[in-house]
């Protein structure tokens, strides 16, 4: 990677899925820029980037620019090989299990968390938040399932602690991998946010000790940059995106397909533009906007619907 090409992270501190790319550094000790961005809408020096995808966090190498952990992750992965995040062959299991912890572990978390904030969450926050997903964002009725939250939060929790339980002090074995740092993201959120978040976890000791051995890891190296600055970095790069095709593609899409990119779940602002590399696992379309200029922006397969553009 050229020297003048910074690793720089759009995120916010409080965002569970950027910790778990802090985290991705810390274990991988690499030096990076973080770029501030708000908890809500506007976020005008980053939507030019992005094409319109308002999720966090977002990688941002020069003018490719990486939508979705999973595909940050891959881009990590193949930047910073050692240490890698799939030690003795645990790949597979590794990313699947972002489809537990993303997701029903994560909305598990979150009702919890804001049904126990209840009147402390802005009107601006929820408002935002309504917009993201295209539903009610209904602080009364989380504050209701409060009891039921709990109930599965242990739940989860204990999976946990039954996988450690089986031998080493990772949830793999003997080494840290990406099947942590997915874990730790809801157990780190509830305890950022809840102070009952001890007695929840009273009785999964393993957990604990887990819990403080995956904080340890930190955050690699920080440094700090402004949004405009960011912005600029990328409107002077050129995207680094080689064309490639893949000849196994099940609907026979192709390099220069115009396709509009899209959450599955929530979020569903579409990107649209043309292909110029595609594969099981990622999809990279190239854009061009008056304030960012010529940018690559890469999503990742699962999770995301590609259609053809009309």
């Amino acid at each position: 990677m050229p020297d003048d090409l910074p690793v720089i992270l759009h995120h916010f501190d409080e965002s569970p899925f950027s910790e778990k790319v802090r985290l991705v550094f810390g274990l991988k000790k690499i030096a990076w820029t973080s770029v501030r961005i708000s908890r809500i809408m506007p976020r005008p020096d980053l939507m030019p980037l992005t094409g319109g995808y308002r999720r966090t966090p977002v990688m941002q190498i020069g003018a490719d620019v990486y939508c979705d952990t999973q595909c940050i992750f891959r881009e990590l992965e193949r930047r910073f090989p050692a240490p890698s995040l799939f030690p003795g062959g645990s790949e597979g299991l590794a990313w699947a299990s972002a489809m537990w912890t993303d997701k029903s572990f994560f909305q598990n978390s979150v009702n919890l968390v804001f049904g126990s904030l209840a009147d402390k969450v802005p009107q601006s926050f929820i408002e935002d938040r309504e917009k993201l997903r295209g539903a009610k964002f209904d602080i009364a009725a989380m504050t209701a399932a409060i009891p039921q939250m709990r109930d599965q939060y242990r739940a989860h929790v204990g999976w946990i602690e039954a996988q450690l339980a089986g031998g080493g002090p990772w949830l793999g074995g003997h080494e840290a991998s990406l099947f942590d740092i997915n874990a730790y993201m809801n157990v780190w959120y509830v305890r950022s946010n809840l102070p009952v978040a001890d007695e929840l976890e009273a009785e999964f000791p393993k957990v604990r000790a887990w819990e403080a051995r995956v904080r340890a890891i930190g955050h690699g190296t920080r440094t700090e940059m402004s949004t405009a600055e960011a912005l600029e970095i990328g409107r002077s790069a050129t995207p680094q995106t080689i064309e490639a095709d893949d000849p196994h593609d099940p609907n026979g899409r192709k390099v220069g397909d115009l396709v509009d990119v899209r959450p599955d779940d929530y979020g569903r602002v579409a990107v649209r533009s043309r292909i110029v590399a595609l594969s099981a696992q990622g999809i990279a379309i190239r854009r061009r906007d008056d304030l960012a200029g010529d940018v690559v922006v890469h999503f990742p397969r699962a999770g995301f619907q590609v259609m053809p553009a009309t």
